[in-house]
């Protein structure tokens, strides 16, 4: 049995301890904004953040999560209130989508240890890869999400706590013509 905390709430896995976090969290407490990309670590679609450090998912074993604490992107607001979901929304980052969930925990790792990262800390903070190539947006969405988290008030995103059944309700594009 391994125990550990995921998104606040203690969680105990009766799997073998060599598991991988991935399919842990994915295929064992159905977490799958969590998501598998490579298997080894490179493309940052399964990060998570552990004991407040981005972590490849798909690379570390439950056991080695013994004790510690896990944040998904599930765990991360569910009512889409954190800077950086607010800044991703906000500025169109997402295209196919398939890696925000990773890049999306990897900048708020990176803001939580850099609250006004540089350029720089940004190229070195997110390394995930993105095949839709939304790297120019990326690092506006992070710079936006530091000073949205200092302040600063954010225009264009959907508020906090919309029902998401209803979401489409109040986009004119997707509205109905009577």
């Amino acid at each position: 049995m391994t125990k550990f905390t995921v998104n606040n709430q203690p969680v105990e896995y009766l799997l073998d301890p060599e598991t991988p976090l991935l399919w842990a969290l994915r295929d064992a407490s159905n977490l799958t904004g969590t998501k598998y990309g490579c298997g080894t670590g490179e493309c940052g679609a399964c990060i998570v953040d552990i004991d407040g450090e981005a972590v490849a998912s798909c690379r570390v074993s439950i056991a080695a999560c013994e004790g510690r604490f896990v944040t998904t992107i599930e765990g991360l607001s569910r009512d889409r209130s954190h800077p950086v979901q607010q800044a991703f929304a906000a500025l169109n980052v997402t295209q196919c989508g398939y890696c925000i969930p990773g890049m999306v925990m990897a900048a708020a790792v990176l803001l939580k240890r850099k609250p006004a990262p540089t350029d720089a800390d940004i190229d070195a903070g997110l390394t995930n890869i993105c095949r839709c190539g939304i790297y120019p947006r990326l690092r506006e969405a992070v710079q936006r999400a530091a000073r949205v988290a200092q302040g600063e008030a954010l225009v264009g995103a959907p508020p906090p706590g919309i029902d998401p059944a209803g979401a489409a309700h109040a986009v004119p594009a997707l509205t109905p013509r009577r």
